[in-house]
């Protein structure tokens, strides 16, 4: 008998990625989108689901008689019930990886404009600011080289590997958290979280989301923090309380903040970080630093190696 195999939200892919027939018998099924009360009518059935942000709670996968793996197409696995899962022995992958090269280039990016005021000097130049320059130039404010600079990242996974890769070649001087709490260590280019806070001049954040991380940073991390720190968090949203970050930002205690991530996604329109629109030392993209055509096609054509694994009895990138 063919494996039903149902994608709940294919329309998060863009619709130009090709995804290869898994080569053992099957019937796919997708859907761009599905409500939580769409899930169980839908994967009744389902041998294999694919997700990428639909939550699968317990409730939900014990209602799903024939699931035996779900196939979560992204890196991050919160929105999966790992724990029950186990429990009934469904099997869980991930596709880790995929992103090695796009999110670090969008964290830089942020980081580039951030440091070097773009979004301040763009405003400007278009209100009409460089043409009653009395000098070639309309500078505005002081700007720093990244070269010497402490880049602090929380998260030591691929992606935060990949960073600090791109970090040295640009003359950084990169250091890794050890877990927030803990004593240091004493591992090569690790500090203690609370060091790591205190010391850096751009913190970046690459770590999962998980309810011992939530909240990671609140106001009493910011005031711990140099005055001239820029928070990069193309992560998860829930790593850092948000009315803490806003409040950080108005009262100038950082000097600034790029996300590409919020506590809910889409992001709801009474998020607090809405209310930094006309900060220009904050900027806020809409959870796409992972979206390269490049890193799609990876991890589209990871998802369905996993899946095809699975079928053979050699699972990879589990995360059960």
């Amino acid at each position: 008998m063919a494996t039903k195999i149902v994608f709940l939200d294919k329309g998060s892919i863009p619709a130009h990625i090709s995804f290869k027939a898994p080569n053992e018998p099957h019937q796919w099924l997708e859907y761009d989108a599905t409500t939580p009360g769409d899930i169980i009518e839908r994967c009744i059935d389902a041998d294999i689901v694919i997700t990428n942000k639909v939550i699968l709670d317990a409730a939900t996968i014990a209602a799903l008689p024939a699931l035996k793996h779900i196939a979560v197409i992204a890196t991050g696995f919160n929105n999966v019930d790992i724990e029950h899962c186990k429990s009934q022995s469904i099997s869980v992958s991930n596709t880790p990886g995929y992103s090695v090269t796009s999110v670090p280039e969008h964290t830089f990016a942020l980081i580039f404009s951030l440091r070097r005021h773009l979004p301040s000097y763009h405003q400007h130049t278009m209100s009409g600011g460089w043409t009653q320059s009395p000098h070639f130039h309309a500078y505005l404010s002081q700007t720093f080289d990244l070269k010497g600079s402490q880049l602090g990242i929380i998260g030591g996974g691929s992606l935060g590997q990949a960073t600090a890769q791109m970090g040295r070649a640009l003359g950084l001087n990169v250091v890794f958290a050890d877990r927030k709490g803990q004593a240091a260590s004493n591992r090569p280019n690790y500090l203690s979280f609370e060091e790591l806070i205190a010391s850096s001049d751009i913190i970046s954040l690459h770590c999962p989301l998980s309810e011992e991380n939530r909240d990671l940073i609140t106001l009493q991390e910011f005031k711990k923090m140099k005055p001239n720190t820029l928070l990069i968090n193309t992560a998860r949203g829930g790593l850092v309380n948000e009315k803490d970050l806003v409040t950080a930002l108005k009262e100038n205690i950082i000097a600034g903040a790029g996300f590409d991530v919020a506590s809910s996604e889409p992001i709801a329109k009474d998020n607090p970080l809405l209310s930094l629109h006309e900060h220009t030392n904050f900027i806020l993209t809409p959870h796409v630093a992972w979206s390269s055509d490049d890193s799609l096609q990876c991890q589209a054509d990871m998802v369905v190696d996993n899946i095809e694994s699975f079928l053979k009895g050699e699972p990879c990138n589990l995360v059960t």
